[in-house]
């Protein structure tokens, strides 16, 4: 036998049993030689991270528009904080923090332009064609949308990565269908560890990060949020261990508290989950309800300041009337190539061949930055 590669033996050496080991891959879809000290997910996060879907949401919208300011974050700036979060927390549970890490790159490649909004938009153009969500689009964009040197399309990545963004996909058509009993939910089953933990990361940074946003731009007040049990408590904490900080100083270490308060919470909980349940193997994850959770005690106190978020920022006015001439823009762009479909560039109008239009002037649409859908309507508006 062949001696074991550098990655297997780190693995062997750090993760838990339960971890997801490189070993253990049930490999690509194209099967590649593999690489002499690079593992299978270190190569995946590194096709995501320099493939063009990437690179574009630095000009795509996380909850605020570029017009609102520069400060508040872009969908990139959220992916990257999503992904220390999640390392951390994987190196705390000792899981895989390289496939961790390219799912956390991954799991917003699929969002369109203007946010979910944007989103929204997309999902009532195809309502007679399937819908659109952005967990779902991620995946075309890694399988088929993106190109590489290789001579099949997509990126080719393992296929936990794959599967672990098609959970997220799964898990929004069974929240969708809680909501219409005529959707029949997915079958349920839990996914890796590694899966469960980018899930929390989610969670956790944009629950801090939207509310420090929306007191920079001023759609909300300190003393708003200190209304918010959760957030008031941070801010105490924070008070009583640093008297002498400024009134900027004392928000910017709320934020921080808040993520650090939900990620000490978090691996506690789960590692007590993962004693209780007697979880040794990734077959016993797969069996287990979720483990990655908060405390029921901190869900409570989340579950209020998502629920203020949503009255007071999401659907805040000023948010709302930047949202819908977007909205509009991306519609007229949508009928327009679904008229017109000779404007779409040509990869698009071969792929059109396979795919059919509505899906295929979707794929254009939602790789589109913010600015270069305003530049396309401009341009389309004035042939």
């Amino acid at each position: 036998m062949p001696p074991p590669d550098l990655t297997t033996l780190r693995e062997s050496a750090l993760l838990a049993s339960y971890a997801m080991h490189s070993a253990d891959s049930l490999g690509r879809r194209h099967p590649e030689p593999l690489h002499p000290y690079r593992g299978p997910y270190q190569r995946d996060r590194d096709r995501i991270l320099h493939c063009a879907a990437f690179r574009r949401l630095s000009h795509k919208t996380q909850v605020f528009t570029g017009e609102m300011g520069d400060y508040h974050r872009t969908r990139l700036t959220h992916t990257l904080e999503v992904a220390s979060i999640a390392r951390t927390i994987a190196r705390a549970l000792r899981i895989n923090e390289d496939l961790v890490e390219a799912l956390a790159f991954a799991h917003d490649l699929g969002h369109p332009p203007f946010g979910h909004s944007g989103e929204d938009t997309l999902n009532d153009c195809l309502q007679n064609h399937g819908g659109f969500n952005h967990n779902a689009q991620a995946l075309r964009v890694c399988e088929l949308l993106e190109s590489s040197y290789r001579p099949h399309p997509g990126l080719n990545l393992s296929h936990e990565v794959l599967e672990g963004q098609a959970y997220r996909a799964r898990k929004h058509l069974k929240n969708r269908a809680s909501r219409d009993p005529l959707t029949p939910p997915p079958p349920p089953a839990c996914p890796l560890l590694e899966v469960q933990v980018v899930d929390a990361a989610d969670s956790i940074a944009y629950n801090a990060h939207d509310a420090d946003d929306s007191l920079e731009l001023g759609l909300l007040t300190v003393e708003q949020l200190l209304e918010v049990p959760f957030w008031r408590d941070a801010r105490d904490r924070v008070v009583q261990r640093h008297p002498s900080l400024s009134h900027r100083q004392v928000l910017r270490a709320v934020v921080h508290e808040l993520i650090d308060c939900q990620v000490t919470d978090l691996v506690a909980n789960a590692s007590h989950l993962l004693s209780d349940h007697r979880i040794r193997t990734v077959g016993d994850v797969h069996q287990a309800p979720p483990l990655v959770t908060s405390s029921p005690e901190l869900s409570d106190k989340k579950s209020v300041l998502e629920h203020f978020l949503l009255q007071n920022v999401y659907r805040h006015p000023t948010l709302l009337a930047k949202r819908r001439p977007a909205q509009h823009r991306l519609m007229e762009l949508f009928d327009r190539f679904l008229k017109e479909p000779s404007l779409l560039p040509v990869k698009f109008q071969q792929l059109a061949e396979t795919e059919g239009l509505p899906r295929t002037v979707a794929d254009y649409l939602a790789g589109m930055t913010d600015r270069f859908a305003f530049d396309e309507h401009r341009r389309l508006s004035q042939a």
